[in-house]
């Protein structure tokens, strides 16, 4: 009886031991990627291209670089699931066009957290923190088209968080364009819009009483490209000639000039003391005079060696914005150039995964890591026939540059003087990639060839898409392989403690 007893503990503590090991595992992240869970530096996943990586390829790239936090603009389902057992804590976004809907009907509220919030979360799951209700509803260019949806919205997705039981770990926020307040001159005499402040008011109160930041986006980026009178060095970080002075306090920046005409405006309306994050702040790469790899790497480091240091704000020393969302993780082709053609190189990375240039996210590297197994489509271009005259290739580029993209072919663009048969030659293979390398669509009339050889010229790279087909078979095999391990573990787990209530 003894002997018996004896191997019962034996076989007892043996279970316990398993358990508190499968539990490490299951919670820890992967090798190599310590996640920093104080890092308030995340990064905007947008998809508005082409030329998509798979979903856990970019969550893998996130997660190589020790990005912590990521906000999508809607709710992708490929992006959540790559999301579930990732650790990253995660902004899920409800479009504009889906507020008036969720507004007028609790039903497609409850059906919309039900579809992109609950099959989602739990045990090994996606760590979603945030739903943006609206992505800058109150613009000034939409001239109040959403306003009057957004607090109807937010109420209703609200109580069916309740409903859920997910109310006390999911917060409800409005990312809102820095258009929303103004000032005259200086910071201290910021205001909310005339035709916002009631709404705002209500706004700032419900995010108050959950406990969730004020999210804005600032552009410093935009605002020298929009004023010709506008200091250069005031848009960086390494102090400035032009100075703001109010008062007491000095602006060198103009994100800290921005960030505290927001305090001020708040505090006008009773809550000064609101939490503050930042959904949007960027510098693109190309696309106009200012925007390059130099201005994009002293911008973005030092904006984020600034909130690191948590030196804070004139009005808020000492209390930096408690979340960085920086504009964009990868660039867009596909994005609108309305604005200009930088609007589609705001990444951090290249569609595929590239860093564009040297920068340290604070999260313990350097530089920025590449993606890794990109599903390239072959190694083969699209350019023109040197056999052939080109005199009537004009209706041709204008076809391809308006299905594709050929922004880095224009002035500020990285692909600018490469001459006139380089610019033929890139428009052609930015429209063949688009055409997932179909043969006929690099025909033009017999002015367009294949090659097999790179025809890259120096900065200006020539575009291998992604294969569509390979991404799909990238998912199923390795994309839910954390939740299928997940589900293992606590497979063990439920028989463990069935052992243990036996031995008991």
């Amino acid at each position: 009886m003894a002997a018996a007893n004896a191997s019962a503990m034996v076989r007892f503590v043996f279970v316990v031991a398993f358990l508190a090991a499968a539990v490490v595992v299951l919670c820890a992240p992967r090798e190599g990627v310590a996640l920093v869970a104080e890092a308030a530096v995340g990064v905007n996943w947008g998809t508005v291209s082409a030329h998509r990586m798979p979903a856990p390829v970019v969550v893998d790239l996130m997660r190589a670089n020790r990005i912590a936090r990521v906000k999508l603009f809607d709710a992708d389902q490929a992006a959540l699931r790559a999301l579930m057992g990732s650790g990253l804590q995660v902004m899920v976004g409800i479009t504009n066009e889906m507020l008036q809907g969720i507004a007028a009907s609790p039903a497609a509220a409850d059906a919309w957290v039900a579809r992109n919030v609950s099959r989602y979360v739990g045990p090994g799951g996606a760590d979603i923190r945030y739903i943006a209700v609206g992505n800058e509803p109150f613009l000034t260019s939409y001239q109040g088209q959403f306003q009057s949806y957004v607090l109807p919205a937010m109420t209703n997705i609200q109580q069916s968080l309740v409903k859920a039981n997910l109310a006390r770990y999911i917060n409800l926020v409005v990312p809102c364009n820095a258009d929303a307040y103004q000032s005259a001159s200086v910071p201290s005499q910021g205001v909310f819009r005339p035709d916002l402040i009631q709404i705002i008011t209500q706004l700032a109160a419900f995010l108050s009483s959950s406990g969730a930041p004020f999210v804005v986006n600032i552009y410093p980026f935009l605002s020298l490209y929009q004023s010709s009178d506008f200091p250069q060095d005031y848009a960086f970080f390494d102090g400035s000639s032009h100075p703001v002075v109010d008062g007491p306090n000095v602006y060198y920046n103009a994100f800290d000039g921005n960030f505290d005409t927001l305090v001020s405006a708040l505090s006008k309306i009773g809550y000064g003391q609101l939490p503050i994050a930042i959904g949007e702040v960027g510098w693109p790469t190309e696309g106009a005079p200012s925007a390059n790899l130099t201005a994009a790497r002293a911008f973005t480091q030092g904006l984020i060696s600034h909130v690191l240091s948590n030196k804070g704000t004139p009005l808020r020393p000492g209390v930096p914005p408690v979340d960085v969302y920086l504009f964009s993780l990868l660039d867009e082709e596909q994005k609108s150039t309305l604005p200009g053609n930088f609007e589609r190189h705001w990444g951090l990375f290249s569609f595929d995964g590239q860093a564009k240039y040297p920068l340290n996210l604070g999260l313990g590297s350097p530089v920025l890591k590449n993606a890794k197994d990109v599903p390239y489509l072959p190694p083969r271009w699209c350019v023109a026939n040197p056999g052939r005259d080109l005199n009537n290739v004009e209706n041709h580029l204008k076809l391809a540059c308006t299905m594709a993209d050929c922004t880095t072919l224009y002035y500020g663009g990285s692909c600018n003087a490469i001459g006139e048969k380089g610019n033929i030659s890139y428009a052609f293979n930015s429209y063949y990639q688009l055409q997932k390398q179909d043969a006929q669509s690099c025909d033009f009339d017999g002015l367009g060839m294949i090659t097999y050889l790179d025809p890259s010229i120096g900065d200006c790279r020539f575009l291998v898409g992604i294969d569509d087909s390979r991404t799909s078979a990238i998912y199923s095999s390795g994309g839910s392989s954390r939740m299928r391990f997940g589900l293992w573990i606590l497979a063990f787990l439920a028989i463990g403690f069935l052992q243990i209530g036996v031995y008991l």
